[in-house]
């Protein structure tokens, strides 16, 4: 006689995770790729000078959006965030590639999302004109009651249907956007720095923007690898208030 599995118990998070898998990306690819347009060949053996020599012809390149020179590195990440977070991240297509966890291959564990006490709860003013305020703590404790209680029924309906036979790609349409999953993101400089003047929020930026705070966390964690990485790039992304090449 078949013993079915026991329910695994709920994994509740606020928090989200970014680790740097691999990296080929350095100041000295965005110098030697600028400097083939004048050195042609030789520009390779100028990889060998003081990057930090550089900095100047980087802090230019990134003023007068010369873009291509921030292409020729690679970052690849492995992200771990709730499904709603990777629903953003399809909004940044170009020098992008994703590969997300499948529900259909595997099954999926109850780790899910919950605000943390300090997130932002309230959203005051209208579409494309608006502020976020903390919200009152009856407001976090409806959050947090009603996010546990429609998360566990969910994955009981989940579970349900995969003990009753169903496939996990029919299973799974149950499952809540608080569902965490993982991903690996790979992407170059540039596309990196778009992505960071769109979903951080800074005071300095020169063109503020106003991200989701679960989104903001795993682009803070980026940004730090990227610091880095790249710290000539980096800085001349800061002096350029944030604006990409």
């Amino acid at each position: 006689m078949t013993t079915a599995a026991a329910t695994p118990e709920p994994v509740w998070r606020s928090d989200v995770g970014v680790e740097l898998v691999r990296a080929s990306a350095s100041d000295a690819d965005v110098v030697t790729a600028a400097r083939v347009s004048t050195a042609g060949e030789r520009a390779e053996e100028q990889r060998a000078d003081d990057p930090a020599a550089h900095a100047g012809l980087i802090r230019f390149l990134l003023r007068n959006r010369h873009g291509t020179p921030f292409e020729h590195n690679s970052m690849t990440f492995l992200v771990t965030a709730p499904i709603f977070v990777f629903r953003e991240f399809q909004r940044h297509r170009t020098g992008w590639s994703y590969n997300e966890e499948s529900g259909r291959y595997r099954e999926l564990a109850p780790v899910f999302y919950v605000p943390a006490d300090d997130r932002d709860l309230v959203q005051v003013g209208k579409a494309g004109a608006y502020t976020f305020e903390p919200g009152t703590d009856e407001q976090r404790r409806v959050v947090a009651e009603q996010t546990r209680r429609a998360c566990e029924g969910a994955h009981a309906a989940y579970r349900a249907m995969l003990g009753a036979g169903v496939a996990r790609e029919v299973a799974r349409g149950v499952l809540p956007v608080a569902t965490f999953s993982s991903m690996y993101a790979t992407c170059n400089a540039r596309s990196l720095m778009a992505f960071l003047s769109l979903r951080t929020r800074h005071d300095e930026a020169a063109f503020p923007s106003y991200p989701q705070r679960e989104i903001a966390m795993v682009a803070e964690q980026m940004e730090e690898h990227f610091a880095r990485l790249m710290p000539l790039t980096h800085a001349a992304f800061l002096q350029a208030r944030r604006v990409g090449p």
